[in-house]
């Protein structure tokens, strides 16, 4: 063994005042071992019963902090020591240690350390100074990570508060929501029973209580969606985007007319179709485009446009309407989420469209992005996976509905 990493050289250094007979003994009591780099010496939360004291190369100590991340404590070389902790308290490791480099050491078991420190005054002393350095650091650590969990534990409550609010704010929707087409309806169909609707108005009050009906039965169902929408497993099917955006727009005629606006249906020629949930994408298409006509001024204008971006098909639905503020953009996925109000503007719904139409992109391994500047419009596009046989329909493009 050269000079360098003889143990009666290191000990001293590891032992200040040690006297030659304890070095001796400490020799004697322990084995010289060689560890390739990457050896593990401790595991953390084991039970182990060696002590180790390097004579050459460095190993790293580390901890798992908050079951998730593994921090880095410290370093050590020729001349530290490490694994008395667990011989002298009977515990578990408290921290992993592995050979960053080869390593020569030696390990001395517990029964011969304890011997070493019934023996020898020296070792011991500085035994209790180098764990009451530990100690000292290791309530750092402690003091470090409750400081991180109070302030996570603040940002979860915050979160809670928020989503108290939400819910609040949500069942007060709600009640509107459905109490409103409920007492119409309701009011209507009393009348039909006493005859106070005349003959020649019986169909328009009919019609009137089948719209408010309609309404009641979409809003639960929403709500019903989203409540059950992690379960729900979809019937993937080559799906014509272009089909569903003209029937989507179709179903919103009445919605378009009332507001005048100006609705156009752009799609790229050979468009080829996507995997898909029909049913579901119809979900999310129609949310996107209600709240598009919700938002746009009255005659505003409205295009959907349909491209295709490598194995991708795209599905673009800008307005000019009232845009999103950036504080409001984080949240506007969220479920529950509503703007009710944009100045003197009130607008209805439930804060649900969104979330839905998120969690279908989703559940269809898609993505969802939206541009917005406040007081210019809006664009959100669902980024779709092209069926397998891409050679899709021809066609048009610049269709207006």
């Amino acid at each position: 063994m050269t000079t360098s990493r003889a143990p009666s050289k290191i000990i001293p250094h590891a032992f200040p005042g040690i006297s030659p007979d304890e070095v001796a003994g400490l020799i004697n009591n322990s084995k010289l071992v060689k560890y390739p780099a990457g050896t593990i010496l401790c595991h953390e939360n084991a039970i182990e019963d060696t002590f180790y004291l390097i004579l050459e190369g460095e190993v790293e100590v580390t901890k798992v902090i908050n079951n998730s991340e593994t921090r880095l404590l410290k370093k050590l070389a020729a001349g530290d020591f490490f694994g008395e902790m667990a011989l002298i308290h009977n515990a578990p490791r408290a921290a992993t240690v592995k050979a960053l480099t080869p390593l020569i050491g030696l390990e001395i078991h517990k029964q011969a350390f304890d011997q070493v420190l019934k023996n020898s005054s020296s070792v011991s002393l500085a035994m209790v100074r180098e764990i009451s350095r530990r100690l000292r650091e290791n309530d750092e650590l402690a003091i470090d990570d409750l400081r991180m969990r109070a302030s996570e534990l603040a940002e979860a409550y915050q979160k809670l508060a928020e989503q108290e609010v939400a819910r609040r704010d949500f069942l007060t929707n709600v009640s509107h929501q459905l109490r409103t087409p409920l007492t119409a309806a309701s009011g209507y169909l009393q009348m039909l029973q006493k005859g106070a609707i005349p003959p020649e108005k019986a169909a328009d009050a009919m019609e009137l209580v089948t719209r408010n009906v309609q309404q009641i039965a979409g809003l639960v169902n929403d709500i019903l969606f989203v409540q059950e929408m992690d379960l729900i497993l979809e019937q993937f099917e080559p799906v014509n985007l272009v089909e569903l955006a003209r029937q989507v727009a179709n179903h919103q005629a009445g919605k378009i007319e009332a507001r005048k606006i100006n609705l156009r249906v752009k799609p790229d020629m050979f468009l080829p179709p996507v995997m898909g949930d029909r049913q579901n994408l119809e979900r999310a298409f129609t949310a996107l485009l209600d709240n598009a006509i919700k938002f746009s001024p009255e005659g505003g204008k409205v295009e959907v446009r349909l491209r295709r971006k490598g194995e991708q098909v795209g599905v673009e639905i800008c307005d000019q309407g009232i845009g999103i503020q950036p504080e409001i953009l984080p949240h506007i996925f969220e479920r529950f989420y509503h703007m009710d109000k944009s100045g003197d503007q009130l607008y209805e719904g439930l804060g649900l469209g969104l979330a839905i139409t998120k969690q279908v992109i989703e559940q269809h391994k898609g993505h969802l992005d939206v541009v917005s500047t406040p007081g210019k419009g809006s664009t959100f596009i669902m980024w779709l996976n092209m069926h397998a046989d891409n050679g899709g329909p021809h066609l048009e493009s610049g269709t207006t509905v």
